[in-house]
């Protein structure tokens, strides 16, 4: 092969990758603010009874703003197992990151960021903020107001013991997603990722909002956690900005997603 032919070959190379990797070349190319400092990567963990594509309104604002953006798959076996889980996906993340946890996500996010130098911010979605002892079960029923118990299926039962929680697809659309699309929430009732009952009972270890400071965001119609749960959460964790949602439902970041993009961004470029 003489030397014309391999300097085609490696200009062709060259000009292939960006179609290789287009999709990851935006978040790349705006990888930096004004000062020339790479943004934090936002890692999000989604919670019970929904998957990573409820993220995918606050993905698209996230990545058109610079950020590279990793939607975690959350077991949602144990608050230990899935902690861990999360954890491996923040050690390989060169740099800072925003972790950020939607409803039982909150669980997770709490316990996955401890011993990790590099989340400098935790986000709260319609999410369970426990402290040491605390199970989200036990924060569900410390205010009154949620509906989610009459409204699951009849339990799961798994072959190693314990039970797998979903919430009736009949009942899912009201109980989950009010503020959805009636179509739409139909496909994500069809949809929902299982959790187990033990992970809902799982008391919570050290809490990483004690030494990192948080950020919280839910609807004032959320009918899984009572608002005045997470107002009560948010106020102990000394919640640097708290957002509510008029009418927003359990998932405020599918029918809300500006907004709880806003709210990752400000804790992102908080100092």
């Amino acid at each position: 092969m003489n030397t014309y032919n391999i300097k085609n070959i490696t200009l062709l190379a060259a000009a292939a990758l960006p179609l290789l990797f287009g999709a990851g070349l935006p978040a790349a190319a705006h990888a930096a603010d004004q000062g020339g400092a790479a943004k934090p990567t936002v890692v999000l963990v989604h919670g019970a009874f929904a998957d990573s594509s409820s993220w995918d309104g606050v993905t698209a604002k996230l990545q058109a703003d610079g950020y590279r953006v990793i939607g975690a798959a959350n077991p949602l076996r144990s608050v230990r197992g899935d902690a861990e889980f999360v954890a491996s996906v923040l050690k390989s993340v060169a740099g800072p990151v925003v972790l950020v946890g939607h409803s039982y996500g909150g669980s997770v996010i709490t316990a996955a960021a401890n011993g990790q130098a590099n989340v400098k911010a935790l986000v709260y979605v319609s999410a369970f903020a426990p402290d040491k002892g605390e199970s989200a079960l036990d924060l569900s029923n410390k205010f009154p107001g949620s509906t989610l118990g009459p409204a699951l299926a009849k339990p799961v039962p798994l072959a190693g013991g314990g039970a797998d929680l979903y919430i009736d697809q009949q009942k899912f659309p009201a109980q989950f997603a009010a503020d959805v699309p009636h179509a739409k929430a139909v496909l994500m009732a069809a949809g929902q990722r299982p959790v187990t009952d033990a992970a809902l009972k799982e008391a919570s270890g050290e809490p990483a909002w004690k030494k990192i400071p948080s950020w919280s965001i839910y609807g004032k119609q959320d009918k899984n956690i009572p608002p005045a749960a997470m107002a009560f959460m948010a106020e102990r964790a000394k919640s640097r900005h708290t957002v509510t949602v008029d009418g927003a439902s359990h998932v405020v970041m599918v029918s809300h997603p500006a907004e709880v993009a806003k709210l990752i961004e400000e804790a992102a470029t908080a100092k």
